[in-house]
């Protein structure tokens, strides 16, 4: 299973659907549950929400195979990226945490550290315990010197051979997980899987289902912990703790509207706070501040109070008002309330409480119903303990196994509902039979007869709803804003018509493609039909389509950054054939005097610290970009360059370092579009962008253009763009053109349309402007610049050379596959390319305040986050060389990163001082395995 792609697992997650916003580089994982307050257990409100970014996770197990489980009712907060996991055994995640905690959780029991930094440590696990006391962990030797334990989070990684030991059994055991079912007995996948790798639960284990066979299949391999210092654990047991980490620390990370249609603010009361998922709100609704409401439909009228919890509830009041006039629901303060479908039962439950109800909480110890001491509910309802618990007396009588809770029609639950909580202005002379003499259920009962599969259903076509209902809007009124693709496989969900709808989406495209078309980007509306055309299984009309996408991304470009210039810029003087062309030179001209005349230009590459993808077209001509980078020489001088020289003999000489040679004695034929295998194309563009070409300045003479790159190919150093710079600003010094470093840097953004290349503009900023700059791009016709130099102390400059390592990888990467893959996502507008790119903007302006206070540390740290977030781009800008390399080198450094769009080339390495920087380099170049290249560089000035 080596180089395969990760697995990711969690109980009942569902990773389309996802509130959450990344805070870029962090795995969130939201609860798979939502509950009333149960130390023991949450009550199994579904709430099947879940983010796992897979890109975190590949690098987490070093690109090879395996899998990563997720489970529990916590939120833990990592960094995958750094973790170092065994391998061909199993790992446990853990993170030291108090006593009082662990009380209320599993705990790990490890053995001394083998390996253990100030970050982390990976040791053998010797046991596990379940919520133990003080006396157990002190007896376990589980309390660390410290005085916390290790805290089990419920994440697990399998690699090597013990995965491929679980896919063997995985792949065998269907007979038995058929009489696990038929027998209607329960295994964990957390628990009992965990055990089989530790020798001390494997007694127990051989009395649970399946326990034989998991010790047997999996008992020869042992588990480690990786305990992680910096893991941030947040515990979801209760749903308040739900809303108070909703509403708390790092609720700006929360996404408060998600595919949900709400009414206008002048048709309805909605707190800003509420955080509304997945849900469809009807004009005349109330909800309260901090309250959530997810999978819901609530119709007018309803009134939902504040820190509120709302789950898979359909409340329609318009059609019971004619049958029950006076009906009027509210939902008080500090409430959850959740409708569930029953196996075997066409009806549905509402069930309800307080916040703050210890479903486990005895009435004999003042337990609680709807806030409520149970004495007072049952005083005030005139409802007898026997109707809750039956008269045996035996049992413990709490909320959880209370016979509660009434299956009526709807519009008779709901009263009872109002009545239950205490807001219902009926008397319990006429509530109190009905409710007494209805079929009743416990939350113990409900527990066992959820039907999942109706939940799962519904769930599906509610949102399908929702996300046609969106897109319908979307294509309505002006296809800007949304991300068709994803609203799409939503759609699809939608049972037995899905397709329908997106086919009859992608008829209405061309109209309003034609409507908007003075607002709506051509590349943006084709890219909507691509999306549109896959989601109705037409793989041939989308394939054939995403050329007139690339095509208009070209066109939006160029028209961006040409406007000003002639518009023969891309013309050769093809009105004359090619002998009238030559004749004319001979006879219809007056021959002047042979000058000969020589240029040579010589450029640095550049290396960009952060910001690199919000200068890539068709984001820079859309908003607002801002790059870092710095322009370096290597081996002592600058690596790219060109000498011209003008010829008495006509025609055109290029030749290039490859010892490539073309000779054009035909002018006509340098004409756009070039062939993207034409070697020479580059400096045909340049001819043609200079107006060489078209003014016929090659008259009387010829030239001879000799250009060179002394960096390998696939650098990342935007060697093409710099050579491209080189070589315009060579041919204007010939002919005494405005060969100013703004001047070229805009004729190179219009050669790079010519070409077809379709770069951003940082490449020959990086190369044509010295030093270490922050470069701002604003969109619109034309698209401006602005370049505002560092002036970097000799103390920076000096620390910056000592500390920083130029390693080319030795691996060659393809940067235009990568930027197809990133403009193809913004084209769709996918809400994490678009957040990542903007927190890109805003690290590069962070970047220059850390230099301009000369503090490398910080920009070793705002390197790590840029390298997090062009993984998130694309998840394969690395590789496992480019992983293993930045692995060995972590030790030693505060930073590191590819330089460029990744997929290989060259990386930057930032020690955390001169004398680690040493250290790396010596061994690296000792460690031949690497096959790693470092150059000696200089700040190029």
């Amino acid at each position: 299973m080596a180089k395969k792609h990760i697995l990711l697992l969690h109980a009942g997650g569902d990773s389309k659907r996802v509130p959450w916003a990344n805070p870029m580089g962090k795995v969130f994982l939201p609860l798979p549950y939502l509950a009333a307050d149960d130390p023991d257990g949450p009550v199994p409100l579904l709430f099947d929400h879940i983010l796992a970014i897979a890109s975190c996770a590949r690098q987490a197990f070093g690109n090879q195979g395996g899998m990563l489980t997720m489970t529990g009712d916590v939120l833990p907060c990592f960094d995958a990226s750094l973790m170092t996991l065994p391998m061909d055994t199993s790992c446990i995640i853990t993170v030291p945490i108090t006593l009082d905690v662990a009380a209320n959780h599993g705990v790990i029991v490890a053995a001394e550290t083998e390996h253990s930094t100030q970050n982390y440590a990976v040791s053998l696990v010797d046991n596990l315990l379940q919520k133990p006391s003080v006396d157990e962990l002190v007896k376990s030797k589980a309390v660390l010197a410290d005085g916390r334990t290790l805290l089990d989070t419920g994440i697990i990684a399998v690699r090597g051979k013990a995965w491929l030991e679980l896919v063997t059994l995985a792949c065998s055991c269907q007979p038995m997980i058929s009489e696990l079912l038929k027998g209607k007995q329960e295994m964990s996948l957390y628990e009992d899987l965990v055990a089989a790798w530790v020798p001390a639960k494997h007694e127990w284990l051989r009395e649970r289902p399946l326990g034989e066979e998991l010790v047997n299949k999996l008992g020869k391999r042992k588990m480690f912990s990786y305990c992680d210092y910096d893991l941030l654990f947040l515990h979801f047991g209760t749903s308040n703790e739900v809303l108070e980490h909703l509403s708390g620390v790092g609720s700006e990370l929360v996404g408060r509207r998600h595919l949900c249609s709400i009414p206008a603010t002048t048709a309805s009361d909605i707190t800003a706070s509420a955080i509304i998922l997945s849900s469809k709100i009807a004009p005349g609704v109330s909800i309260g501040e901090d309250s959530l409401i997810y999978d819901s439909s609530i119709s007018g009228g309803i009134h939902i109070g504040s820190l509120c919890i709302v789950v898979g509830v359909n409340i329609s009041l318009d059609n019971l008002l004619s049958a029950e006039n006076s009906i009027k629901f509210m939902l008080p303060d500090r409430h959850c309330l959740w409708e569930v479908p029953l196996i075997g039962n066409r009806e549905r439950v509402l069930v309800y409480c307080g916040l703050h109800d210890n479903p486990k909480t005895s009435l004999a110890r003042d337990g609680t119903f709807c806030g409520k001491p149970w004495k007072k509910i049952l005083h005030d309802l005139g409802i007898q303990e026997s109707d809750l618990w039956g008269s045996s007396g035996s049992d413990e009588k709490y909320l959880w196994n209370s016979k509660l809770f009434p299956i009526l029609p709807y519009a008779q639950m709901i009263k009872v509902a109002m009545w239950l909580m205490g807001l219902a202005n009926e008397k319990s002379e006429s509530m109190l039979p009905l409710w007494k003499h209805s079929r009743r259920i416990s939350l113990e009962e409900l527990h066992r007869s959820i039907d999942f599969s109706t939940i799962c259903l519904d769930s599906s076509n509610h949102q399908a709803d929702l996300a046609a209902g969106i897109a319908k809007a979307c294509i309505s009124y002006g296809m800007l804003g949304r991300n068709l693709s994803q609203l799409c496989e939503e759609i699809l969900q939608k049972e037995g018509s899905g397709v329908e709808i997106c086919k009859d989406f992608l008829a209405r495209c061309p109209i309003v493609r034609e409507q908007n078309s003075n607002i709506l980007p051509k590349s943006r509306a084709y890219q909507v039909e691509v999306d549109l055309l896959r989601a109705c299984n037409d793989e041939g009309a989308a394939c054939e389509l995403e050329h007139k996408v690339w095509a208009a991304v070209a066109d939006e470009t160029a028209s961006a950054v040409r406007y000003g210039f002639k518009e023969h810029l891309s013309e050769s003087p093809g009105s004359l054939s090619c002998q009238e062309f030559q004749n004319n030179q001979h006879n219809g001209c007056i021959r002047q005097p042979f000058h000969p005349r020589r240029a040579k230009v010589e450029l640095p590459v550049r290396v960009d610290f952060v910001g690199g993808w919000s200068d890539t077209p068709p984001w820079s001509i859309e908003r607002a970009g801002c790059v870092l980078n710095m322009a370096i020489s290597l081996e002592g001088s600058p690596p790219i360059g060109t000498i011209i020289e003008t010829t008495k003999t006509e025609g055109i000489l290029i030749t290039d370092d490859a010892e490539n040679q073309l000779f054009v004695e035909d002018y006509t034929s340098i004409c756009a579009p070039f062939d993207g295998a034409d070697p020479f194309r580059l400096v045909k563009s340049a001819l043609l962008v200079t107006g060489i070409i078209h003014d016929n300045i090659l008259l009387d003479m010829g030239m001879h253009i000799k250009t060179w790159a002394n960096v390998p190919r696939g650098s990342g150093l935007g060697t093409s763009s710099i050579l491209a710079a080189a070589v315009v600003k060579g041919l204007l010094q010939i002919i005494d053109g405005d060969d100013s470093t703004e001047n070229v840097a805009r004729l190179v953004l219009v050669l790079e349309q010519l070409m077809g290349t379709g770069g951003g503009w940082q490449d020959q900023i990086g190369g044509l402007y010295p030093g270490i700059k922050c470069t701002s791009s604003f969109p619109g016709i034309p698209l401006r610049l602005q370049v505002v130099p560092l002036l970097a102390s000799p103390q920076l400059i000096s620390e910056l050379q000592q500390r920083l390592l130029v390693v080319f990888t030795g691996q060659v990467r393809l940067a235009h596959k990568v930027l197809q893959k990133v403009v193809i996502r913004y084209l769709r507008r996918d809400n994490f390319l678009v957040s990542s790119i903007k927190r890109l903007v805003e690290l590069a302006k962070i970047g220059r305040e850390a230099l301009m206070n000369c503090d490398i540390d910080e920009l070793g740290e705002i390197m790590l986050e840029a390298w997090r977030l062009h993984q998130e781009l694309d998840p394969y800008c690395s590789n496992e060389s480019v992983d293993k390399l930045f692995s060995f080198a972590s030790l030693y450094c505060c930073g590191y990163k590819l330089v460029g769009a990744g997929g290989g080339g060259f990386a930057l390495l930032l020690a955390k001082d001169a004398q680690r920087a040493k250290e790396l380099r010596q061994r690296l170049e000792d460690q031949k395995h690497f096959e790693v290249q470092i150059y000696d560089w200089q700040i190029f000035l």
